[in-house]
């Protein structure tokens, strides 16, 4: 009973905060729009919302480690794995912008998408390659304007708490833009928000900014070594943020999360290497 009240409680200041930033990210996209093509300053006011509302949110305790580079405009394609819609909000937190590549119904809920909108995320249909190839392209135009972008390149969570494989789109967009990675390790957020389930629940979560890796001189041949080599520090900050704040593995049969990964791969269809 507590934990819905309290669930209540968060979702009504989320949408109360999305009401209010909405028109102050209009005028601000507004004024900055004739000499800030990326978006980067409207962007950088919505992401501002999220640690406003973790400050109210009883039930989560956030925090952020490691060192953004001081060249954040530079860009880079920043990468993460992903274990819960509140990823987002986690990585929010951090002191710069980027661009997400987000899924497409996401941005059509009202309000909400508007401001994505607005900021210039970009917007992507799972299981639609045409929408994966220009969500790459809207990709590329936002690194063209100086503005990092965020990608997931499990592309969607996975139900047993173990990394997925990752897909190639992040890694094209890198080499070919001869732009840096960075990669970040998350925690704690899929006891946030279970999926399936309204209710959030009482967590301590962390994003950990690792050490930038980069492209110069590759080519896509390369890429397989890259994509592993990120996935591979991934998991490892990953493996170090479980250490440290103690990690209670997903309760699921081995039956139950096969079905439930063919599941999400079915879905996800011929995207596989968009995103």
């Amino acid at each position: 009973m507590v934990r819905s009240v309290l669930s209540i409680w968060s979702w009504l200041v989320l949408g109360a905060l999305v009401l209010i930033f909405t028109p102050i990210v209009a005028v601000v996209r507004l004024v900055t729009m004739p000499f800030d093509k990326g978006a980067y300053a409207a962007g950088y006011v919505f992401r501002k919302l999220t640690p406003i509302h973790s400050a109210l949110s009883p039930l989560w305790k956030f925090s952020t480690s490691g060192s953004l580079p001081d060249d954040m405009r530079r860009p880079y394609v920043a990468v993460a794995n992903h274990e819960s819609f509140v990823d987002i909000l986690l990585i929010s937190h951090l002191p710069t912008e980027f661009k997400w590549l987000s899924k497409a119904e996401i941005m059509r809920i009202p309000v909400l998408g508007w401001m994505m909108r607005l900021a210039r995320d970009i917007p992507l249909e799972r299981g639609d390659t045409t929408s994966g190839r220009a969500a790459l392209d809207q990709a590329r135009e936002r690194l063209d304007t100086n503005v990092s972008v965020m990608i997931f390149p499990e592309g969607t969570r996975s139900r047993t708490g173990e990394m997925r494989k990752f897909r190639a789109g992040a890694f094209k967009l890198a080499i070919e833009g001869q732009h840096p990675i960075l990669p970040m390790a998350v925690h704690g957020t899929r006891d946030c928000l279970r999926k399936s389930d309204w209710r959030l629940g009482r967590a301590r979560a962390e994003v950990r900014v690792l050490e930038p890796i980069p492209t110069e001189g590759l080519t896509e041949n390369d890429l397989p070594e890259l994509r592993e080599k990120v996935r591979a520090a991934i998991e490892q900050g990953r493996q170090d943020l479980r250490d440290e704040h103690g990690y209670v593995p997903p309760v699921i049969g081995e039956a139950e999360a096969a079905a439930a990964e063919a599941a999400d791969a079915a879905r996800s269809g011929s995207t596989r290497d968009s995103d």
